[in-house]
């Protein structure tokens, strides 16, 4: 539900983590980076993404009175997307320094840019290289893969784009996967790679607790086999939690403003889970 308190609790929140590296901005600028990021996370938990939208809500409640109209805002939006990145990972910094030796989940969820029928008229996106296939629900897909690294608790504090067609353990090799010494990652057996598991164990003694298909070399004990099983299940709830923020289509006109949107979700309902 959307209300002030709840707005005012993201906005001391994302001023925090701004402080926290140092960021500083024009003095001249009428509205602060804290308002714009504050208003991009409202539209992203409340109003499917729509920009405008959460611009005329900040505005009318007296939240921002100077508010950028549609056009400075959008372009300031964009500027600010490195500095988003560095936010979200500065949070899951501090969450994985909060946890320790901790487990934690790793798996993708797909975003299409279109429908297959109207990948020749894509205008977003061309080549091979972003049409990808989805098992698990037994169709294709042209877009992105989104790989996410969450706490037990299912909480993202490491996120990355990668084209539709790369599988997953060829994404797992792009992820940062910096976590404490002695914790556990628990995925799916399309994470299946023996030589990252014994590297990651014997440089950083960290467990990659990767579930096993039927033919695998290296079988898994009964209990070992349930306890990756039940590991896993949270994160499956957050995919479904972050994909409801969704539309029935993300709006974008660039590619580079499609990734934003994507990025605002996951930042936005990480904000969520930890404002409640």
């Amino acid at each position: 539900m959307l209300n002030g308190d709840k707005v005012i609790r993201i906005f001391c929140l994302v001023d925090d983590l701004l402080k926290g590296i140092g960021h500083q901005e024009d003095v001249r600028c009428r509205v602060s980076d804290s308002e714009v990021i504050t208003t991009a996370i409202v539209a992203a938990l409340y109003l499917g993404g729509h920009h405008d939208n959460a611009r005329g809500f900040m505005q009318m409640t007296g939240m921002c009175p100077q508010m950028l109209d549609k056009s400075r805002y959008n372009r300031r939006l964009h500027r600010l997307e490195p500095l988003l990145c560095s936010m979200f990972f500065q949070l899951g910094g501090y969450l994985k320094d909060i946890s320790g030796a901790s487990s934690y989940v790793i798996d993708s969820f797909p975003v299409a840019v279109c429908d297959n029928i109207r990948i020749s008229r894509s205008k977003m996106l061309k080549g091979k290289q972003w049409r990808g296939r989805q098992s698990s629900m037994r169709r294709y897909l042209y877009g992105v893969k989104v790989q996410v690294l969450t706490t037990a608790k299912g909480i993202p504090v490491e996120f990355g784009f990668v084209p539709g067609s790369e599988s997953d353990v060829q994404a797992l090799k792009k992820l940062p996967l910096s976590v404490a010494p002695e914790s556990c990652i628990y995925g799916d057996a399309a994470y299946t790679d023996y030589t990252i598991e014994d590297d990651m164990l014997e440089a950083e003694n960290i467990h990659l607790m990767i579930g096993r298909k039927s033919n695998s070399k290296r079988k898994d004990e009964p209990w070992v086999r349930f306890l990756k099983e039940h590991s896993r299940k949270r994160i499956e709830t957050t995919f479904s939690e972050i994909k409801n923020l969704f539309l029935r289509k993300i709006h974008a006109v660039t590619f580079k403003g499609f990734l934003l949107k994507i990025l605002m979700f996951i930042f936005a309902y990480t904000l969520n889970r930890l404002t409640d």
